[in-house]
């Protein structure tokens, strides 16, 4: 198969490029490829491709919660976002926290997802942050990393001693970093909101005191310790310094954390709830200032769904959480390329290579000998989204009703169409 009529971010610059496709492998790319007989034609329509995104934090909810979303559904939320490889949390209902477990996750994702699913499992046994998991046999069996994705590890010594046995097996721990005697039982972050609105809040320190009493304990340990969707200025800076200091700490930002802020929050309304939550004007320029200078290392989209009835109550019963698989790129594409505070180039690596890269995944590129795994952008069109056209189950998105261009219609994986918006020619 050949493609024909694309183009490609390479060497600084959008350039047209034709693509030939032989067992789902790229084999040739060129500005203009030579004609084969009876070869089959992918018209890409004048799309940029990119390689299929990589997002390493989102939740699933099967086994326990498919009333919010299922493998199925969330998988194919994916693919229509232009994701290819996707990371399910733990926090389902049983937690993956046996071999046992895994291996019936890892069935179930083999018989029902649409792209690759690379399953978390636990740090303590049902994430109750008092018993340590069989962390060897479910390295064996398969696991992506380790976390407690959904609440922090409270027990400084309980994550030392994670962290310990995870080095040992070279395996990455990923932390939810909130210090719940700080936390509360807060629902928006604790400033203008919570006074504005009358709702409890969530300190910045809650983050970062945690991030900080974390680094600490890696560089004891040796520990990769990476830091979920990092949201205060507080912890940017914590980061940054373990970094200087030379501690193996990766950390991840959501595209919510990075356009949104509180100021966005002028009413109870759940759609804007999500853990952490929406923070200062100065907390959101810190973060993108931290992901510019390679702080903070790449962007996931932490697509969290819930049912509809769940997010219709008032901040202080609904569930954290939005849905950002369909919507991430268009996003960020409107707000920071399409306004030239970042290239092309930095968006497409922010989302595929360097989550890739800090988790030891095999290289995907549009190179020959790579996988034919693609996104296609529609960059020269806009749209307004939508949360009732969301494939997910999950329709709860603050961003309902916005403009945006960078639009995903189709996604190919292994040279095979997986998602398509529009009709080859």
């Amino acid at each position: 198969m050949k493609i024909i009529n694309a183009f490609r971010w390479n060497e600084g610059y959008v350039q047209p490029c034709e693509i030939r496709i032989v067992d789902g492998v790229i084999a040739e790319i060129g500005h203009t490829l030579s004609k084969k007989e009876e070869e089959a034609i992918f018209d890409a329509e004048q799309t940029l491709l990119a390689p299929g995104f990589t997002d390493v934090h989102v939740h699933l909810r099967e086994p326990g919660g498919e009333h919010k979303e299922t493998i199925e559904t969330g998988t194919n939320a994916a693919v229509k976002g232009g994701f290819t490889t996707i990371c399910p949390m733990p926090n389902t209902n049983p937690v993956p926290d046996s071999e046992e477990k895994l291996e019936e996750l890892t069935e179930m994702i083999r018989e029902r997802a649409n792209c690759e699913v690379l399953p978390y499992v636990s740090i303590t046994k049902e994430q109750q942050g008092h018993e340590l998991t069989d962390m060897r046999a479910l390295k064996e069996a398969g696991a992506f990393a380790f976390t407690d994705d959904g609440v922090g590890v409270q027990s400084a010594a309980q994550m030392k001693e994670a962290m310990k046995k995870a080095s040992q097996l070279h395996m990455p721990v990923v932390a939810h970093c909130e210090d719940n005697s700080l936390a509360g039982d807060g629902v928006v972050h604790e400033g203008d909101v919570s006074k504005r609105l009358g709702l409890p809040g969530i300190p910045s320190s809650a983050e970062a005191v945690h991030i900080a009493r974390d680094v600490l304990l890696a560089a004891e340990t040796g520990c990769h310790y990476h830091v979920c969707h990092v949201s205060a200025k507080g912890s940017v800076q914590v980061i940054r310094n373990a970094k200087q200091a030379g501690i193996h700490v990766t950390a991840e930002v959501t595209p919510h954390h990075l356009i949104l802020s509180e100021k966005d929050v002028t009413e109870d309304d759940a759609m804007f709830k999500m853990n952490p939550p929406l923070r200062s004007e100065e907390d959101k320029r810190a973060l993108i200032e931290g992901l510019e200078d390679g702080t903070i290392d790449f962007i996931a989209t932490d697509h969290a769904p819930h049912a509809e009835d769940e997010k219709k109550q008032s901040m202080k019963e609904a569930p954290f959480g939005i849905t950002g698989l369909e919507t991430a790129f268009p996003l960020l594409y409107t707000h920071f390329v399409a306004t030239g505070k970042w290239s092309l180039g930095q968006l497409i690596a922010w989302m595929t290579s360097k989550p890739r890269k800090v988790f030891s995944l095999n290289r995907r590129e549009i190179e020959p000998l790579h996988p034919a795994t693609f996104a296609f952008i529609d960059v020269r069109n806009t749209e307004v989204i939508d949360r009732h056209a969301f494939v997910s189950k999950g329709k709860n998105t603050p961003f309902d009703g916005r403009e945006v261009s960078g639009i995903p219609v189709c996604t190919m994986i292994d040279g095979k169409t997986v998602w398509k918006e529009w009709k080859e020619k």
